[in-house]
């Protein structure tokens, strides 16, 4: 399995080999008896890549979380209660480098056994499936066996620099924005529409632009560099805003769009110390663990 996973992870034979300080044939072999003994293709072998079939898709995943809980198991007898060994971390891009890059020398210092394997991108991980340990995430949850512990919360503003606003005027009403360059999000879940309450009245706007980007940091960039107008989160420009560089617009309308912020990890008892130990330590430095 370890062969296997290796192999999948540095994408041939020869770099799993020289990970695992085997030959490139060695490798080859060890697959090929998993395919004999399981009776089915694993991998697709060309001259130019390794491809994985469906089978062998379903069979890294069950090695990735063997191989996890084995070396849970090795570490509890191992270290003795101290909390050690590699710590997977995801976050999105922005959130990441604001909030959780700067909080890693400190828990390190405290931890000095745990190594931190940080991974910025805007994508879900899949947990279960072993590709982290512990992953930051925004907005409501879906439905899943894992644990999920409150770090705090992130409101949404409407935004836009003084020189858009100068060019182009500033909007009043939502309904000003069909007038605009509205900038948005390009990931599965963003919705092509923008909130707002009116009174007692919530309602959706559709909105539209010429950018679209998978990250709000790059949204605020380019609103700070006056291409249009964006709908990020107040977290990731609140530089550009004591700054100066980018003006809050049509607040008196924002429905308090506020998302929740998340660690979500695999519970239960048999959660390493590491796990357990990083997410209190989120909890209490970020302030609103719930």
């Amino acid at each position: 399995m370890e062969v296997f996973a290796a192999t999948i992870a540095e994408g041939s034979f020869s770099a799993a080999g020289r990970c695992l300080g085997l030959t490139p044939s060695a490798v080859s072999r060890t697959i090929d008896r998993i395919e004999a003994r399981l009776g089915v293709r694993l991998l697709l072998r060309s001259t130019r890549a390794l491809t994985l079939t469906p089978e062998g898709d379903a069979y890294l995943r069950a090695a990735r979380r063997i191989l996890a809980d084995l070396g849970d198991a090795e570490q509890a007898i191992a270290d003795q209660g101290a909390p050690r060994g590699r710590l997977r971390v995801s976050a999105a891009q922005a959130h990441g480098r604001l909030t959780i890059v700067p909080l890693i020398g400190e828990f390190v210092a405290l931890y000095p056994h745990i190594l931190v394997d940080i991974s910025l991108a805007d994508r879900l991980v899949d947990i279960a499936a072993g590709q982290a340990d512990v992953a930051i995430r925004f907005g409501p949850l879906a439905d899943s066996p894992l644990t999920a512990r409150k770090l705090g919360e992130s409101r949404r503003v409407i935004v836009a620099a003084p020189a858009y606003l100068a060019r182009h005027g500033t909007p009043r009403l939502p309904a000003d924005l069909h007038g605009h360059n509205c900038l948005n999000f390009n990931f599965r879940r963003a919705e092509p529409t923008w909130p707002f309450r009116d009174g007692e009245r919530e309602y959706a706007l559709s909105v539209q632009g010429n950018i679209e980007a998978n990250n709000g940091e790059t949204l605020g960039q380019l609103a700070a560099a006056g291409v249009g107008i964006a709908r990020v989160g107040a977290f990731s420009i609140a530089d550009q805003i004591d700054s100066g560089a980018l003006v809050p617009i049509l607040e008196d309308y924002n429905p308090g769009d506020i998302e929740a912020i998340h660690a979500v990890f695999a519970g239960g008892a048999n959660t390493p110390a590491r796990v357990r130990v990083f997410v209190d330590f989120l909890v209490e430095r970020l302030g609103r663990g719930g």
